[in-house]
């Protein structure tokens, strides 16, 4: 993964010296929509306000912020999540580098739920009053964010799918298949990564114990399907944990 810079205080940042740099970004294919060229590209690039640093533990917004940017994840991980009457999370996503975080708040200009750093990250914010400007002048991106929406909607589909039908060893291989296809489109191994979030944020996101998590992953590491040394994580057998993650193996029930 890109190594964060050491942080420095807002108070001391030179903001131009922080203006995000799309060409020069390695995640701008996956921000970006493919065949935009270089004029496009620098329009774009002039109204991204600046790049942020989110530390580990640090809340990029709350629920009830007003909204004002859509922000692009240049490096790290965040989880969003809502929290009920009795202030406890229920955890609605993992995001990754390359990703959008914000778009929850699109309808009601305040956002639904929290997001808060992993590790420490950075973000590049796009004011989404001056990128909506841009949609009438670059179809393209308008199509691009269109489609980035729905991949948002089926995305929220198929969690309540996957907390309503799924048994728990297909809702933990779904997770792993999911993260492995997420990283490969990044360039990065699809078998051997590391889980930046905990055990607890995995079992809350899957609907699912600590415990029964713990007892998934000593399963999965006893059929030979995967091997585990803390936060590592390599997949031995791709193919059974597709299998198992389309429901076409049948493993019981834990």
């Amino acid at each position: 993964m890109n190594q964060p810079l050491p942080y420095i205080p807002s108070s001391v940042v030179n903001v131009s010296a922080l203006k995000a740099s799309c060409t020069g970004c390695s995640m701008h294919q996956l921000c970006l929509p493919m065949g935009l060229d270089d004029a496009d590209i620098n329009r774009l690039d002039q109204i991204i306000g600046r790049r942020r640093r989110v530390l580990r533990d640090e809340n990029l917004y709350r629920m009830e912020d007003p909204f004002r940017n859509l922000y692009a994840i240049r490096f790290g991980h965040f989880k969003t999540y809502q929290l009920d009457q009795n202030g406890e999370q229920q955890i609605t996503g993992f995001q990754m580098a390359g990703e959008l975080l914000g778009m929850d708040a699109i309808s009601a200009d305040r956002h639904h739920c929290e997001a808060m750093a992993l590790e420490d990250s950075e973000v590049c914010e796009i004011p989404f009053q001056r990128l909506e400007e841009l949609f009438s002048h670059i179809p393209a991106l308008l199509h691009h964010f269109h489609r980035i929406m729905s991949q948002e909607i089926t995305r929220e589909q198929n969690v309540m799918l996957l907390l309503g039908n799924m048994r728990a060893e297909q809702r933990f291989a779904v997770f792993l298949v999911n993260l492995s296809a997420r990283y490969a489109a990044r360039g990065y191994s699809p078998t051997s990564f590391q889980l930046r979030m905990s055990r607890e944020d995995i079992g809350n996101y899957l609907g699912l114990t600590i415990e029964s998590i713990s007892r998934l992953l000593s399963r999965f590491k006893k059929q030979g399907w995967l091997k585990v040394d803390k936060r590592e994580v390599q997949l031995l057998d791709p193919a059974m944990l597709k299998a198992l993650a389309a429901g076409t193996e049948n493993c019981g029930s834990t």
